[in-house]
């Protein structure tokens, strides 16, 4: 058996994870500059170390109700096709390891999460854990229009 470190956020109360591995950096939510006529999931654009990146809410992509930023929301930057794409989460609180013995398959039927967003279900001792693989998040059609968004800046 292997362990994985993996970044535990929140959406709405819930607690997520995703592979450290997936993430570059986890920062500060950060002015965004909306753009016009861009998909709903998408957010906008926002500087970052001199890189424009693509900024989208991870809440509003998994059909969860919008909230408003807070002090605590933070943003996890992900590689996403070439492309660093930031995503917006209420908080991120912890590092934990994760066994992977720990892990079962994903349920398919979670309403209002795309099986294809979830690598896994960890049971820990004191709670659950959805697993989500930052890399399927987006589709290839929106892959492609974030890359176009930062392609026009």
């Amino acid at each position: 058996m292997s362990t994985e470190k993996y970044i535990v956020f929140k959406l709405k109360g819930q607690n997520y994870a995703a592979s450290i591995q997936q993430i570059v950096t986890i920062e500060r939510l950060q002015q965004v500059v909306a753009l016009p006529q861009a998909s709903s999931f998408i957010d906008g654009i926002t500087e970052l170390r001199g890189e424009v990146i693509p900024v989208i809410d991870l809440k509003s992509r998994m059909d969860l109700p919008r909230s408003e930023s807070t002090e605590h929301s933070r943003m996890l930057v992900s590689p996403i096709n070439d492309v660093q794409v930031g995503f917006v989460v209420d908080e991120a609180s912890d590092v934990i390891d994760i066994d992977d013995g720990i892990i079962e398959a994903a349920p398919t039927t979670i309403k209002g999460v795309n099986g294809n967003f979830l690598h896994g279900v960890a049971k820990l001792e004191d709670r659950l854990l959805l697993l989500l693989d930052l890399e399927h998040v987006l589709n290839y059609e929106e892959v492609n229009e974030v890359k176009q968004v930062v392609q026009e800046k």
